[in-house]
C-alpha cells in the first residue's frame, strides 16, 4: 500500500465487534441462501460461509473486511496510484501469460480491486471457463456487482490453503498481489494448494512485490510503508517465490522469474 491509502484508512475506525459482525454477516448469508435453495432448486453461488482468518481479521480489516473498505478502495485511481502508476503493465503481465484468447479452465485465486477480473473475462474464448475463490464474503460480492452476471464465471466462498477443487482442475491459476498478505506458513498452503489444482503441462501465474535495487528510491519510500501496512510483503523482499514451493514440485518445476520497476514488482511463473 502507499503513503496515500494510508491516509484513506485514517478514517476508518476499526469496529470493536467487527470479528463479531463478520461471523454475523457469514451466519446471515447462510440463511439466506439455504432458504433462497429450497425456493428454487438451484445451487447457492456462495455456498457454506468460511470462517475469516485471524491473520486477515487482524492485519487487514481495514483493506478488505471494514463496511467502508470497499467504497474506498474500489477506485480504478486509486489502485493504479497504490502500484506507483503501474496498474495497468502488472495486470497485463499477468493476462499475457494467459493469452489473448485464454482456452481451458482458469482459477484466479482472491479478488482483485480495480479491473483486472473484468479484462480477463474479455479475453475468454467462447469454451473457456474461470472460477474466482476469495476467503472474504465481501469481497466476493463486489466482484459479482463489478461482473454483471458474466457468463462461464463462477465466485467461490473459499480459502485459498483448503480449495475444494479435485486435482488438476485447471490449465491456469493466476495470484494477483496475494501472496504479500498472507504469513508464511499461510503462503505456503495457498502455493501448494494452488500448484495441486493444476493440470500437467499447466501454469501457475504469480504477480507481486519484489525487493527493489538498492539504486532504486522507491525501495526507501516503500519498506517504511510496507512495514506498517503490510508486513508480510517484506517476506517477498527477503526470499524468492520459489522457496515456498512444496519439495515434491521444486525439483520438477520450471520457474521463470522476472522484474519490473526496479524490481519493486515480480512475475513468476511456474509450469508444471
Amino acid at each position: 500500500m502507499s503513503s496515500q491509502s494510508a491516509q484513506c484508512t485514517a478514517a476508518l475506525v476499526r469496529p470493536r465487534s467487527l470479528d463479531q459482525a463478520a461471523d454475523s454477516e457469514s451466519a446471515a448469508v447462510g440463511q439466506e441462501q439455504e432458504a433462497n435453495l429450497e425456493e428454487s432448486g438451484r445451487e447457492p453461488e456462495f455456498p457454506a460461509p468460511v470462517p475469516l482468518p485471524a491473520y486477515l481479521q487482524q492485519t487487514y480489516w481495514w483493506a478488505y473486511l471494514h463496511p467502508m473498505a470497499v467504497r474506498i478502495f474500489e477506485r480504478q485511481w486509486l489502485v493504479n496510484l497504490i502500484l506507483w502508476g503501474n496498474f495497468a503493465r502488472l495486470r497485463d503481465l499477468a493476462l499475457d501469460e494467459l493469452g489473448a484468447s485464454i482456452q481451458g479452465d482458469v482459477l484466479q485465486v482472491a479478488c482483485v480491486y480495480g479491473n483486472f477480473t473484468e479484462r480477463l473475462a474479455q479475453r475468454l474464448s467462447p469454451t473457456a471457463r474461470l472460477d474466482v475463490v476469495d476467503v472474504a464474503q465481501v469481497q466476493l460480492e463486489n466482484l459479482k456487482s463489478k461482473l454483471n452476471d458474466a457468463p462461464r464465471i463462477a465466485l467461490h466462498h473459499q480459502d485459498s490453503t483448503h480449495l475444494s477443487f479435485p486435482d488438476a482442475s485447471y490449465d491456469c491459476v493466476v495470484l494477483f498481489f496475494l501472496l504479500h498478505e498472507q504469513p508464511e506458513n499461510v503462503r505456503a498452503k495457498t502455493i501448494a494448494q494452488a500448484l495441486r489444482v493444476v493440470k500437467p503441462g499447466g501454469k501457475v501465474v504469480f504477480v507481486d512485490y519484489h525487493r527493489p535495487s538498492a539504486l532504486n528510491p522507491f525501495r526507501y519510500v516503500m519498506l517504511p510503508i510496507l512495514t506498517t501496512l503490510e508486513p508480510f510483503a517484506l517476506d517477498l523482499w527477503r526470499r524468492d517465490i520459489a522457496d515456498w514451493l512444496p519439495d515434491s514440485v521444486r525439483g520438477a518445476a520450471k520457474i521463470e522469474k522476472e522484474t519490473f520497476f526496479g524490481g519493486l514488482y515480480q512475475k513468476v511463473v511456474i509450469a508444471v
